[in-house]
């Protein structure tokens, strides 16, 4: 596929975003969604799998005809995401693209269907909803596409997006895209009612720039000043990606209160202040953007320069999905793993499993280092030592019990208080 096999309409849009050649996995399944085929596309992180169904499916729906073309993706960040790729694109053709997410207004997203957009993007909770309530028209849908499948289908989503499938006639396309969508082929088939062509081109893909995989030990109760170092690296930007909801929150208190341009992303905000979240990290406005596994998948944030794991991922594929935020589509970035002795074994795990370098790193005197740095220490006085040694021998040994009391009580105010 070049861009003289777009429709004409495309052809300038193409060459002025910068696009030279396709990536591959735009140009191998180019033809046959543009033919009616189902599809599975694996490929690499930021190669282009947007575009890749995007561009052949919004070909094939006609003006006026109402809803045609559903996708559905994993998170509100990737259905808004996917929604103004498809819009800058469809508009074009006179297409309207509609976005279906939770956490937005329902009875607003309603009226905006009486408009008969061609192209639905959403969230299966939300579709679902308004498929139950009619106001979706899935007997004229004749393609569906699932972006980001592999967590699409995992537990508490799988129902969703199978019963939204159920109800999509059996004729229309049912395509699949992520990059480890080939991992969960035999769930992916119970789903599609013809067996889609897997087109995988992760081996051949050379679209992806060089990413350093490092390693930073540091004393888990010392987080923050680690956050807070990294914040303060020449030109850091970096996505901050947490296990636990809970170490979130804190660590973001405690950055606000140093006084750092930080900002969360998480499940439980509502959509307004995810957005806010999201635009300012995307306008250069925050240095560090905290979040979880919702920011993983498909979110793109034009040359990004660091991802930040605050501990090993639970999965390999979770490593692998937050790592793909650095590197996209020829780009250089870094990613790296907080670690602690007991956990530095699992991280090499995890490389081992998905053939990556790892490689230490030292965080000293305002920047990364990846050899140890000497520390010069000043010569010890040796009459002081001994003396301070003295004197705190005795504090140790002759600390009036008193004074344990009253610190105890501070101690313990000190948690009421918190």
């Amino acid at each position: 596929m070049t861009a003289t096999y777009l429709a004409k309409v495309w052809q300038e849009k193409w060459q002025s975003s910068g696009f030279s050649a396709p990536s591959l996995i735009q140009e191998r399944v180019y033809p046959l969604l543009k033919s009616g085929q189902s599809v599975v596309g694996v490929s690499p992180t930021g190669s282009g799998k947007t575009l890749a169904y995007l561009l052949p499916l919004l070909e094939t729906v006609k003006v006026g005809e109402g809803n045609q073309l559903l996708i559905l993706t994993s998170s509100q960040e990737l259905a808004m995401q996917v929604t103004q790729v498809a819009r800058d694109w469809a508009q074009l053709l006179d297409l309207q693209v509609l976005p279906l997410i939770g956490g937005a207004n329902t009875k607003r997203q309603i009226e905006k269907l009486k408009a008969k957009p061609e192209v639905l993007v959403g969230t299966p909770g939300r579709v679902l909803e308004l498929i139950k309530l009619k106001k979706v028209k899935t007997q004229q849908i004749h393609g569906v596409v699932l972006d980001e499948v592999d967590q699409l289908l995992k537990e508490g989503a799988f129902g969703l997006a199978s019963k939204i499938l159920t109800l999509i006639p059996k004729q229309a396309t049912r395509s699949f895209f992520s990059a480890t969508a080939n991992e969960i082929l035999k769930e992916i088939q119970e789903l599609a009612f013809e067996t889609p062509q897997v087109i995988d081109v992760t081996e051949e893909d050379q679209s992806k720039g060089v990413i350093h995989h490092y390693y930073l030990n540091y004393p888990s109760r010392k987080l923050v000043d680690a956050l807070r170092r990294l914040a303060y690296l020449p030109d850091f930007q970096g996505l901050i990606f947490f296990n636990e909801l809970s170490a979130l929150g804190n660590a973001e208190e405690k950055l606000l209160f140093h006084g750092l341009p930080v900002a969360s992303l998480a499940s439980d905000q509502n959509k307004l202040t995810r957005r806010a979240s999201l635009d300012g990290f995307r306008q250069g406005k925050i240095c560090e953007l905290l979040t979880t596994d919702v920011a993983a998948r498909g979110l793109d944030v034009d040359q990004l320069g660091y991802v930040v794991n605050t501990e090993v991922p639970q999965e390999k594929e979770s490593y692998l999905h937050r790592a793909g935020r650095v590197g996209r589509m020829g780009n250089e970035g870094t990613v790296i793993t907080i670690v602690q002795d007991h956990t530095l074994k699992d991280l090499k795990k995890i490389a081992a499993q998905l053939d990556l370098t790892l490689q230490e790193v030292f965080l000293h005197g305002g920047a990364l280092h990846t050899e140890r740095p000497e520390v010069k220490s000043e010569p010890k006085k040796e009459q002081s030592v001994q003396k301070n040694s003295r004197k705190t021998s005795e504090k140790l040994h002759t600390m009036p019990k008193k004074t344990k009391k009253k610190q105890k009580n501070q101690k313990d105010k000190g948690k009421r208080r918190h």
